[in-house]
């Protein structure tokens, strides 16, 4: 068992979720800090979305996707690109829960936009926004 766990975690999948799962652990530890030392809730939710959103983005590209380069030729329009594919995702999650919500409960319409939307990120990512070519720029 822990030999097929470290052969997911050696697959681009395997470290997106990994990265992913952890990221998403260090917003909640970032809001039970924030709130522990007196922000208040929206503070502290603006503060791990914000710090979640840059932590993720460094991991992803150099972690999951092996791109270190740090050219502003390159940083410029992968930041550009995360930056619009986090507004159309937000757009996106906005609209499923505006749908699904009378039905169904917050909580599960925020699962599902985030399901969704974590499988068109990795396609991004990997075929767009981090991909390496044969002749890059560093």
């Amino acid at each position: 068992m822990q030999a097929k766990i470290r052969h997911f975690l050696k697959t681009p999948v395997g470290r997106y979720v990994m990265i992913g799962g952890s990221v998403y652990l260090f917003e909640l530890l970032v809001i039970v800090v924030a709130l522990h030392y007196g922000a208040s809730a929206v503070v502290a939710v603006g503060l791990s979305f914000w710090l979640g959103l840059i932590v993720s983005f460094v991991l992803q590209k150099v972690v999951t996707f092996g791109d270190k380069r740090v050219h502003h030729q390159v940083l410029v329009p992968q930041v550009a690109s995360f930056s619009l594919l986090v507004l159309f995702n937000f757009g996106f999650t906005l609209v499923v829960t505006k749908l699904l919500s009378p039905p169904l409960p917050a909580v599960l319409t925020r699962t599902l936009a985030l399901g969704t939307t974590t499988i068109w990120n990795f396609y991004l990512y990997k075929t767009r926004i981090f991909k390496t070519n044969e002749s890059p720029t560093y």
